[in-house]
């Protein structure tokens, strides 16, 4: 399976922090905000990824991760030039995913909860149809919502329904077939003039291939496409860690804990960082596990 994490458009909700700078590289407490949808495709177990972004922001990126090589998976960047819809993400990639199954991200989710990696394990594991993900909220009626039966076999997912048949959100992180590529191509563009990702789970939907995982109780979803979105997702990021002293999103840990690279790699990634608490934590890793083996 191949990942694409979709880190177009402005961030004009975000102005005027975004007017010279993607709102993906904005950092939620210690690392840049694109870390986390990375995060969840190491952990899915997907190591060929491709980030989409704006063609004043794609440079950016390749600064921050490179080819990807450093954590042991491939990292490749494509424009999307003007923003036409999650699902033309689908359209720019077709060289990169045709033939495959994908996983798309929005660079702007994060997620964090016990036993997500195994959930994402399962999910990226699927032989056919698509896999979404569905998650409690009291305002539904401001979210894409799905509606399912107890097989988890989805009824019905609508855009911000006026009377939403269920309280569960749909998240920006999506698996498919191989058959994606060919329905987004058959899309027709939305009111808003762009290729809506609700209309592919539709398609699926339709084949009766569409399946929803259930993101419970005590797991977070945070939105960082605000002001206060931004600082609210800071907050929970800095309290869980300094509590357990376990890092969210460390693509360094996971890439080490993936079996990706080395202790000897993982010490390496650590030393331009030594004067950083984020560069110590990585080096107490490598170090705690020396001494345990």
């Amino acid at each position: 399976m191949k990942g694409i994490i979709l880190a177009g458009g402005y961030g004009t909700r975000l102005y005027p922090m975004t007017k010279s700078i993607s709102k993906q590289i904005i950092p939620i407490y210690d690392k840049p905000m694109v870390y986390y949808p990375l995060s969840v495709l190491m952990l899915a177990g997907i190591r060929d990824i491709i980030l989409i972004s704006t063609p004043d922001h794609l440079e950016l990126f390749r600064k921050l991760f490179g080819d990807g090589s450093h954590l042991g998976i491939s990292i490749s960047y494509l424009v999307q030039d003007v923003p036409r819809g999650i699902a033309h993400a689908f359209i720019v990639a077709e060289d990169f995913i045709k033939g495959y199954k994908v996983a798309l991200i929005l660079g702007d989710n994060v997620f964090y909860g016990q036993g997500f990696g195994k959930m994402l394990k399962k999910a990226a594991s699927l032989e056919e149809g698509a896999i979404i993900f569905g998650y409690y909220v009291k305002n539904p009626e401001n979210y894409g919502v799905v509606e399912f039966d107890e097989h988890l076999n989805v009824l019905s997912i609508e855009e911000k329904p006026q009377k939403p048949r269920s309280n569960y959100a749909v998240p920006g992180l999506y698996f498919y077939d191989e058959r994606v590529l060919d329905i987004a191509k058959g899309l027709k563009p939305s009111v808003r003039g762009e290729l809506e990702i609700t209309d592919v789970n539709r398609e699926y939907l339709k084949m009766g291939k569409l399946k929803v995982l259930l993101l419970g109780r005590g797991f977070a979803w945070l939105d960082t496409g605000t002001p206060d979105g931004l600082l609210e997702a800071a907050n929970f990021v800095a309290t869980v860690q300094k509590r357990q002293g376990l890092y969210i999103a460390c693509i360094e840990e996971i890439a080490y804990r993936m079996g990706y690279i080395s202790r000897e790699q993982l010490l390496e990634l650590a030393k331009p960082l030594e004067k950083t608490d984020y560069g110590k934590y990585l080096k107490t890793l490598a170090t705690l596990d020396l001494e345990s083996s």
